[in-house]
Formats: C-alpha cells, structure tokens, sequence
C-alpha cells in the first residue's frame, strides 16, 4: 500500500480501528499517549491527538500483527 494512504491518519480514527481489531485500552501511558494492548499480546503506545506520522503508524500496524489493508478496512 503506498504511503500515501496512510497520510493525514488522526490519533483518533487509529485508536478506534486498533479496538475494532480487537486491542484493548490499557491504563497508563505517559502524558498524551494511550496503551492498547492488541489479541497477540503486543502493546502499542501511540499520541491520543493530533495527526500520526506513516512511520509510526506503520510500526504499530506491524506490531499489532495487521496489514495495512487491514488496517484500513477497519478505518
């Protein structure tokens, strides 16, 4: 999937398709981050605003063991 679909992606919309995938919000987290914890036992710690890099949101796409196109769907 070319990056720029993954472009212009709010802290919000991520947070929600991660607990549709299934995660779970955690307590904790520092200052204005969340912890979801996902079904394959990884915790992904992303921003609770603002608009998320590829990059990061890339790597916790990853380590919430989803594709991109997963990922997307769940959007």
């Amino acid at each position: 999937m070319p990056d720029k679909e993954l472009r212009g992606v709010k802290a919000r919309q991520a947070i929600q398709a991660f607990v549709r995938a299934g995660g779970t919000r955690r307590k904790g987290g520092k200052g204005d981050h969340v912890n979801l914890k996902m079904p394959n036992g990884q915790i992904i710690t992303i921003p609770a605003s603002g608009e998320l890099k590829v990059g990061l949101l890339r790597a916790a796409i990853c380590k919430a063991g989803m594709t991109d196109t997963e990922f997307k769907e769940l959007q």
